[in-house]
């Protein structure tokens, strides 16, 4: 958190994130309803989560003088990770098998995703 070349590597990696995250938001409102303007309110209203969360997270290390205890980050990062589980098996895995019948790359894909995921564990554990 000291180092400044680490927060404008992040903020660079967040800008790169949110233009096709902002189209996902936009594109199926406007197609939905025609109205660029409402495609582009939502996409508006979902990125202003960010700077809100970011908000939230500075506020939480300046009341706690930057010196969280290992147990909170825990606890964000289980919560976080309980969320994006959640909309894998909620949203993305029925929506695969929707457009992917009969199971020619969906299952494959999820199995990949997994083997992609735990390599990232063993090669970068700290």
């Amino acid at each position: 958190l000291t180092d400044p070349s680490i927060g404008i590597t992040m903020a660079f990696a967040i800008a790169i994130h949110n233009i096709p995250e902002g189209l996902c938001v936009a594109l199926p409102i406007y197609y939905a309803t025609g109205s660029r303007l409402r495609g582009f309110m939502f996409a508006l209203l979902s990125g202003a989560a960010e700077p809100l969360g970011a908000l939230l997270g500075f506020a939480l290390l300046t009341v706690t003088g930057n010196n969280l205890h290992g147990a909170v980050y825990g606890v964000v990062f289980a919560l976080i990770a309980g969320m994006m589980v959640m909309i894998c098996i909620l949203e993305l895995i029925p929506t695969a098998y929707r457009y992917d019948p009969e199971d020619k790359v969906s299952t494959a894909s999820l199995v990949g995703g997994m083997a992609v995921m735990a390599l990232s564990l063993c090669l970068f554990k700290v």
